[in-house]
Protein backbone atom coordinates (compact mmCIF):
# COMPACT_ATOMS: atom_id res chain seq x y z
CA UNK A 1 0.00 0.00 0.00
CA UNK A 2 1.60 3.39 -1.05
CA UNK A 3 1.32 5.87 1.31
CA UNK A 4 2.48 9.39 1.44
CA UNK A 5 2.15 11.77 4.65
CA UNK A 6 2.55 15.45 4.32
CA UNK A 7 3.89 17.07 7.80
CA UNK A 8 5.26 20.71 8.80
CA UNK A 9 2.26 22.94 7.75
CA UNK A 10 0.77 25.46 9.97
CA UNK A 11 0.10 29.11 10.36
CA UNK A 12 3.05 31.36 9.67
CA UNK A 13 3.63 35.43 9.22
CA UNK A 14 4.65 36.96 6.40
CA UNK A 15 7.83 36.37 5.60
CA UNK A 16 8.07 33.76 7.88
CA UNK A 17 9.80 30.51 7.06
CA UNK A 18 8.27 26.69 7.32
CA UNK A 19 9.80 23.40 6.11
CA UNK A 20 7.14 20.81 4.56
CA UNK A 21 8.01 16.81 4.71
CA UNK A 22 6.76 14.03 2.95
CA UNK A 23 7.66 10.46 4.16
CA UNK A 24 6.91 7.86 1.61
CA UNK A 25 6.15 4.21 2.04
CA UNK A 26 5.27 1.47 -0.52
CA UNK A 27 7.60 2.25 -3.42
CA UNK A 28 10.32 2.34 -4.07
CA UNK A 29 11.26 5.69 -3.29
CA UNK A 30 14.66 6.49 -4.92
CA UNK A 31 13.25 5.23 -8.85
CA UNK A 32 10.28 7.97 -8.54
CA UNK A 33 10.32 11.79 -9.57
CA UNK A 34 8.88 13.48 -6.59
CA UNK A 35 6.80 16.70 -6.27
CA UNK A 36 4.76 19.28 -4.22
CA UNK A 37 1.88 21.12 -5.42
CA UNK A 38 -0.66 23.21 -3.88
CA UNK A 39 -3.97 24.15 -4.50
CA UNK A 40 -4.85 27.59 -3.52
CA UNK A 41 -8.05 28.75 -2.07
CA UNK A 42 -10.62 29.00 -5.43
CA UNK A 43 -7.64 28.20 -7.47
CA UNK A 44 -7.28 24.85 -9.49
CA UNK A 45 -3.72 23.00 -7.92
CA UNK A 46 -0.31 23.70 -9.48
CA UNK A 47 3.20 22.64 -9.11
CA UNK A 48 5.53 24.45 -6.58
CA UNK A 49 8.20 22.23 -7.40
CA UNK A 50 9.94 18.89 -8.78
CA UNK A 51 12.81 16.79 -8.03
CA UNK A 52 13.59 13.69 -10.49
CA UNK A 53 15.47 10.36 -9.34
CA UNK A 54 18.04 12.20 -11.06
CA UNK A 55 18.17 14.98 -8.31
CA UNK A 56 17.46 17.98 -11.01
CA UNK A 57 15.15 20.13 -9.74
CA UNK A 58 12.47 22.82 -11.20
CA UNK A 59 10.58 25.48 -9.72
CA UNK A 60 7.49 27.28 -10.49
CA UNK A 61 8.34 31.08 -11.18
CA UNK A 62 6.33 32.06 -8.21
CA UNK A 63 8.77 30.72 -6.00
CA UNK A 64 11.89 30.57 -7.56
CA UNK A 65 14.65 32.03 -5.33
CA UNK A 66 12.42 31.11 -2.24
CA UNK A 67 11.47 27.60 -1.51
CA UNK A 68 13.96 24.66 -1.72
CA UNK A 69 12.76 20.85 -2.97
CA UNK A 70 14.97 18.30 -1.13
CA UNK A 71 14.62 14.76 -1.23
CA UNK A 72 16.54 11.94 1.08
CA UNK A 73 16.19 8.31 -0.71
CA UNK A 74 17.76 7.14 2.94
CA UNK A 75 14.84 8.45 4.87
CA UNK A 76 12.06 7.95 1.58
CA UNK A 77 11.91 11.56 2.49
CA UNK A 78 11.10 15.23 0.21
CA UNK A 79 11.29 17.91 1.54
CA UNK A 80 10.40 21.39 0.44
CA UNK A 81 12.42 24.56 2.28
CA UNK A 82 9.33 27.53 1.84
CA UNK A 83 11.16 30.85 3.07
CA UNK A 84 10.07 34.52 2.20
CA UNK A 85 6.60 33.68 2.85
CA UNK A 86 3.38 35.85 1.44
CA UNK A 87 0.14 35.96 1.27
CA UNK A 88 -0.47 34.43 -1.73
CA UNK A 89 1.68 31.75 -0.98
CA UNK A 90 -1.74 30.36 1.66
CA UNK A 91 -2.41 26.69 0.27
CA UNK A 92 -2.83 23.23 0.62
CA UNK A 93 0.10 21.54 -0.28
CA UNK A 94 0.78 18.29 -1.59
CA UNK A 95 3.18 15.63 -2.33
CA UNK A 96 3.05 13.91 -5.49
CA UNK A 97 5.48 10.52 -6.83
CA UNK A 98 5.34 10.01 -10.24
CA UNK A 99 7.23 7.16 -11.80
CA UNK A 100 4.82 7.65 -15.26
CA UNK A 101 0.96 7.43 -15.99
CA UNK A 102 0.29 4.28 -13.78
CA UNK A 103 2.49 5.05 -10.91
CA UNK A 104 0.96 8.39 -9.88
CA UNK A 105 0.76 8.65 -6.31
CA UNK A 106 -0.87 11.50 -3.87
CA UNK A 107 -0.41 12.65 -0.51
CA UNK A 108 -3.34 13.88 1.72
CA UNK A 109 -1.95 17.76 2.02
CA UNK A 110 -1.17 19.72 4.67
CA UNK A 111 -2.67 23.09 4.84
CA UNK A 112 -0.10 26.43 4.61
CA UNK A 113 -1.56 29.90 6.14
CA UNK A 114 0.46 32.89 5.81
CA UNK A 115 -1.13 35.91 7.59
CA UNK A 116 -0.39 38.34 10.00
Amino acid sequence: QVQLVESGGGLVQPGGSLRLSCAASGINFRLYDMGWYRQRPGKQRELVATITSGVSTNYADSVKGRFTISRDNAKNAVYVQMNSLKPEDTAVYSCNANLGKIWDFWGQGTQVTVSS
